[in-house]
Order: C-alpha cells, then sequence, then structure tokens
C-alpha cells in the first residue's frame, strides 16, 4: 500500500499535465498531420498508459519487483516523459498568458464584439520541440551515459611530500550504487578502465548498495578485481548503513546484520575498510598516511556516525595526510576549521545530480544550489578537497552531461 499511494499520486498529476498538454498537441497534429489526426490522438495517449501497466504489473506480479530491469526502463521512459511533459506545459501556460492579456485587451477597446484569440502556434511549437530534446536526452543519457566512464586527472601538490611518494597514483571511484546497475558487461569495463590506470592505491569514497548489502552479491566478484600496490582504501556512505530500509526485512534480516555484511563485502575483496581509522604507507622508509571517517554531514537530511577525534589517533606526527570521507559538506564544515594539516580530502555523493553541463571552462548542475562544492577540485589555504562525479548512478539509470567518473591522482613534491 505504501508504493501504490505514490504511484497513484503520480498517476493523476502525469494525467492532468498530459490532459492540459494535449491541447497543444492536437494543434500541431491538425497542421502537421491532417489526413491522420484521429489515429495520433489514440496514439498520444497509449504509450504513457502502456508504461503506467507495465509498472503495475511489475508491482503485482513480480516477487522481487526493485530488481526488475522491465521496471528501471519503464520507470524511466515515464519520468522522461514526465518531465517533457513539464517543459512543454511551461510553453502552454506562457501561451495561455499571452491570449489572456491579449482577450483583456480587447475586451477593453471600443469593439463591441471580441473574437477569439488563437493559440500562437510558434510559441507551442518551440515547446514541443524543446520537450521532445529534453525527452530525448533523458533516454540518451540511460542508452550512451551510465556507463560512458571518464577519466579525469589532476596532479595534487603537497609540501614536504617525502621524495619516495613523488609521483604516486592514487585512483578514486565513489558512490557505485550496485542495486542500480543494469548492464554487468558496462560495469566491467569501468572495472577494467581503473586497472589500465596501474594505480598504487585505490580508493573507494562510499555508497556501495542503494539501501542493503544483498543488492551488491552480483557484483562483488567484479569489484574484487581491483587491486593496487598500496591497497584498496574505503569507507562507508549514507547508503550503506541501510537507513533508507525498513527493518527487520521480509526474511528477519536486521539493520546491524545489514551493517555486518556490509563491512564483510569489503573484507571479501580485501579492501581496507577504514571506520574511523586510519592506515599508514611506508615507502622506502617514508610514510604517507590514510584515514577514512564514517558518514559524517552538515546537513541534518543525513545521518552523521563520524568522530574525527577517532579517525586523527595516531597520525599527528605523519607529515602528509590524505583523507576519505564521503559527504564534501564536511570539508568546510570541520576540516578546514579543525584540521589544516589534512592534505587532501577525497569525497562523492553529489554524482554532480547526474544531469548538467560539465566541460572544461563551465560546469553547472542544480545540486550546486545545496552544495557549494559539488564536482571537481577545490583548494583553500593550501588543502585540496576533490568531490567525484561517482561510478553509478541512483533513481535515474542513466547520465545527460554529468557521466560517471574514474578520477586518477599523481601527488607531487611542492
Amino acid at each position: 500500500m505504501s508504493r501504490i499511494i505514490p504511484f497513484a499520486l503520480f498517476f493523476i498529476l502525469f494525467i492532468a499535465l498530459d490532459f492540459y498538454a494535449f491541447q497543444g498537441y492536437k494543434l500541431l497534429i491538425k497542421k502537421w498531420l491532417p489526413n491522420h489526426t484521429s489515429i495520433m490522438h489514440y496514439a498520444y495517449w497509449v504509450v504513457p498508459l502502456a508504461f503506467f501497466l507495465l509498472v503495475l504489473g511489475v508491482f503485482v506480479f513480480s516477487p522481487n519487483p526493485t530488481k526488475s530491469r522491465l521496471l528501471v526502463w519503464s520507470v524511466s521512459v515515464l519520468f522522461g516523459l514526465f518531465l517533457g511533459l513539464i517543459v512543454w506545459v511551461a510553453f502552454l501556460l506562457l501561451d495561455d498568458v499571452v491570449r489572456l492579456v491579449k482577450f483583456s485587451g480587447s475586451k477593453l477597446s471600443s469593439e463591441s464584439d471580441v473574437k477569439t484569440i488563437s493559440r500562437s502556434e510558434f510559441i507551442i511549437t518551440s515547446g514541443a520541440l524543446l520537450a521532445g530534446t529534453f525527452f530525448s536526452s533523458m533516454v540518451y543519457g540511460i542508452a550512451s551515459g551510465a556507463h560512458n566512464y571518464q577519466v579525469h586527472k589532476k596532479t595534487l601538490k603537497l609540501k614536504n611530500l617525502p621524495s619516495a611518494f613523488n609521483g604516486f597514483k592514487i585512483v578514486q571511484i565513489s558512490d557505485v550504487h550496485a542495486g542500480s546497475f543494469w548492464s554487468k558487461d558496462g560495469v566491467l569495463k569501468g572495472i577494467q578502465m581503473i586497472l589500465n590506470q596501474k594505480p598504487d592505491a585505490i580508493f573507494f569514497t562510499g555508497d556501495l548498495v542503494n539501501s542493503t548489502s544483498k543488492e551488491f552479491e552480483r557484483f562483488k566478484e567484479m569489484f574484487g578485481l581491483l587491486k593496487a600496490k598500496f591497497g584498496v582504501y574505503s569507507v562507508l556512505g549514507n547508503h550503506d548503513y541501510g537507513d533508507y530500509h525498513r527493518w527487520p526485512d521480509v526474511n528477519g534480516v536486521t539493520k546491524e546484520q545489514n551493517l555486518d555484511e556490509m563491512r564483510k563485502h569489503h573484507a571479501d575483496m580485501g579492501w581496507n575498510l577504514l571506520l574511523n581509522e586510519n592506515k599508514i604507507i611506508e615507502k622506502d622508509g617514508e610514510q604517507l598516511a590514510i584515514l577514512g571517517v564514517q558518514n559524517w554531514s552538515a546537513s541534518s537530511q543525513f545521518h552523521s556516525y563520524g568522530d574525527m577525534t577517532e579517525t586523527f589517533k595516531g597520525v599527528e606526527n605523519v607529515e602528509n595526510k590524505l583523507l576519505l570521507s564521503h559527504d564534501p559538506s564536511h570539508w568546510k564544515a570541520e576540516i578546514l576549521k579543525k584540521y589544516p594539516t589534512i592534505d587532501a580530502m577525497f569525497s562523492g555523493h553529489t554524482h554532480g545530480m547526474q544531469f548538467g553541463i560539465d566541460t572544461k571552462y563551465y560546469k553547472w548542475s542544480p545540486v550546486k544550489y545545496k552544495y557549494p562544492e559539488w564536482a571537481d577540485l577545490y583548494e583553500e589555504n593550501g588543502q585540496y578537497l576533490y568531490v567525484n562525479r561517482g561510478f553509478g548512478y541512483l533513481g535515474y539509470p542513466g547520465r545527460v552531461g554529468f557521466l560517471p567518473e574514474i578520477s586518477v591522482f599523481e601527488l607531487e613534491k611542492v
């Protein structure tokens, strides 16, 4: 029942928008396909209703609907249609405002009879083309963007970096969200791209799953291929604690048992899961500290489990320190204020919202209005923050503009 209510509300809103957009659709069909208006009117309604029935059917007849690929694609198409409708409806509203202004002006004129103010074909056509482009981009973002991994290379210049670590290569990935994956071949391609970088160390900065540890079981062997000379280091993200699932589940598994299984996944793959802990890497008798804090957020929306006091213990005298912390809001809220000896912090969490403009010269995504630091490299007072765009996807099973990322860092002595 808890799933049916939001589905029903979405259906009602969708149909209401559809009826409004249908008025513009009829005008365009009458102009473009005057001999096929009836069949095109039916086609307009058949497409969304067919996908709604598919979604409803999966929820009713599938034993595990959340893992259905058909559900993922159907919901994605509906979501794309919904966003396209919003764009088109905005243009139709603009057209209605223009008509209302013209009508009001005619009423105030000296003319005794007021003619009907016709719709603007230019405004409606422009809206339809933009909505169609938006919808096409969303579909393309699933088919092409979801696993179109991009390698981003950066140099981190660190003061007093030991000579032994000059040129040390680190690969970072974040936000796998294994419960959303729909292409094993696509994921394996990304894994191979990471290995091709031949990193000295690999960092994973949280969110292995969406809700439960079971989501990762199909991909554990694949991610277990990730190896590096000086190890793989990982932390938990807000989704890894099971906070977004109702416990105990249908099998009687508790939240604590789920978290134990999550820790076991990391251990089975040979990853060094740092839970408010640190590790010291030694090379040619010199040291580099890797710190990992549990999820710490400046937003009350997310639970904070991190304890930097514990995380920092034992590395006070190590010159160079690198911190793994899932949520980038941690950087300004605590790290810059209290831990000036941490050279760089590595985060994820935002995904670049999986949508936006991401070029060398300009970056924009709606997520920037929530997170001041939301993608790429930031520097303040000699301390770095890197926000990885994410390896996977959540909700919308694709990416438009902000493609999945493999970050590669080379340490350089200043």
